[in-house]
């Protein structure tokens, strides 16, 4: 039985950055100069292509590096747009200026990702290698929100920032952004010399992360390389749907599955965070690569070892597969940032939620089926609990403009000043 078509697909498009973050997966340092094996315009709108052979609902994220020291990002995101796949980008921010964001909105951009990793300015400009990097980077949010561009903002947790949780999901809801990810650092490329998280604080952070994303409002927040999300989720609401086959986007490792990195250089790889190589588009077609790839079917059909193979929890979390393989060399290894020790319970199967169906009424679908890809499973999700605890047999477009009302409503104040709120608190 073939795979699924990707739900995610990240392009490294440049190794180059105008950065020199420590901790950098893909070790950019302050590159300027374009690496000659860098694909080129066409060969990134060919693979666009392929991809969109596969599925036109899939979301490409436009990453690097950073991204946007390309001159032909907006050429690439309106070739995706024509696709209809979802185009977003990833980015530090700094260099998105009110034009800059008019013209990838014109090109058919519909959401970016900008990284934050702390509101102290001093300790994001010291983790991002760069004095006055947060002032360019609060300018860029800002302009993304007035040109009503889709935010999501991206923290990455260190035992340093993970005292900041509560203060950035506070900054993000406040900026007007559809999501927080929450990254938990992988040790590879620059990672590997940076003191990361540790397992005392992995656990207690992400217990913290699990029940804000459960209790919140108008925002998604996510764990990045935290699958064990799951298994707390479950812990916390066993009728939450993020636990069962809904939600994925929050928890569980997507390495492979229903997500794939594809590298400057054209090699396809499981996730940004494993550099072993499935296969170069520049020899074989991105379909065969991904239905045919050996290490995806391993990761499709894992079977793994240590506490992870004997965890009653394995078919929801299965644990991060880049953690093992980038300390040990093992794919299928134990995950060794997890406290978890297996109880030798029954495994805990996937099911669907138990939730009674809600119907739609037709105005309401239709404005559903305009939703984007990567926030409409979000959207339904929240308009359905929505309307059962109205009471109501159906969703419709009431429930869905009072949610908006609860998210959109007043006029929020810029990024930087939000930031400096925060940050004066505490």
């Amino acid at each position: 039985m073939q795979a699924p078509s990707p739900h995610v697909v990240a392009l490294n498009l440049t190794r180059r950055c105008n950065l020199a973050c420590a901790h950098c997966y893909m070790e950019a340092g302050a590159r300027l100069a374009r690496d000659p094996e860098e694909l080129s315009t066409g060969g990134v709108c060919a693979l666009l292509d392929d991809i969109a052979g596969l599925s036109d609902e899939t979301m490409v994220v436009l990453s690097g590096g950073e991204p946007l020291l390309r001159k032909d990002v907006e050429a690439i995101a309106q070739h995706g747009a024509g696709l209809g796949l979802m185009m977003v980008l990833g980015t530090n921010g700094m260099v998105l200026t009110g034009a800059r964001v008019a013209g990838l909105v014109a090109a058919g951009l519909r959401g970016v990702g900008i990284s934050v990793d702390s509101l102290d300015p001093a300790r994001h400009d010291a983790f991002r290698g760069l004095p006055g990097a947060f002032v360019r980077t609060m300018k860029g949010i800002d302009a993304c929100r007035r040109a009503g561009l889709g935010l999501q903002i991206h923290f990455t947790v260190t035992d340093d920032t993970a005292g900041e949780l509560d203060a950035m999901i506070a900054f993000a809801r406040s900026c007007g952004a559809i999501a927080l990810n929450v990254f938990f650092l992988v040790c590879t490329g620059g990672g590997r010399h940076v003191g990361n998280i540790s397992r005392t604080g992995y656990d207690r952070t992400l217990r913290r992360l699990t029940r804000a994303a459960h209790s919140a409002e108008g925002i998604m927040i996510r764990a990045r390389c935290a699958p064990h999300f799951k298994r707390m989720a479950l812990e916390l609401d066993p009728d939450w749907p993020i636990t069962l086959a809904h939600g994925y986007e929050a928890g569980g490792c997507l390495a492979g599955t229903r997500y794939v990195r594809v590298t400057p250089a054209g090699e396809v790889t499981p996730c940004p965070y494993m550099e072993i190589s499935a296969g170069s588009i520049r020899e074989r077609g991105f379909a065969d690569i991904w239905h045919n790839a050996p290490v995806f079917e391993r990761l499709r059909a894992p079977q793994l070892t240590g506490r992870c193979g004997a965890c009653e929890y394995g078919e929801l979390c299965g644990g991060c597969r880049a953690r093992p393989l980038a300390a040990t060399g093992d794919l299928m290894g134990e995950d060794a940032l997890c406290t978890y020790q297996p109880t030798g319970a029954a495994g805990i199967a996937v099911t669907r939620p138990t939730a009674p169906v809600i119907a739609w009424t037709a105005e309401a679908r239709a404005r559903l089926d305009h939703v984007p890809p990567f926030v409409r499973r979000f959207v339904r999700q929240r308009a359905e609990e929505h309307a059962r605890k109205a009471g109501c047999a159906e969703v419709t477009v009431g429930h869905l403009k009072t949610l908006a009302r609860r998210r959109f409503g007043g006029q929020a104040p810029g990024p930087a000043e939000i930031a400096e709120r925060i940050h004066d608190r505490g």
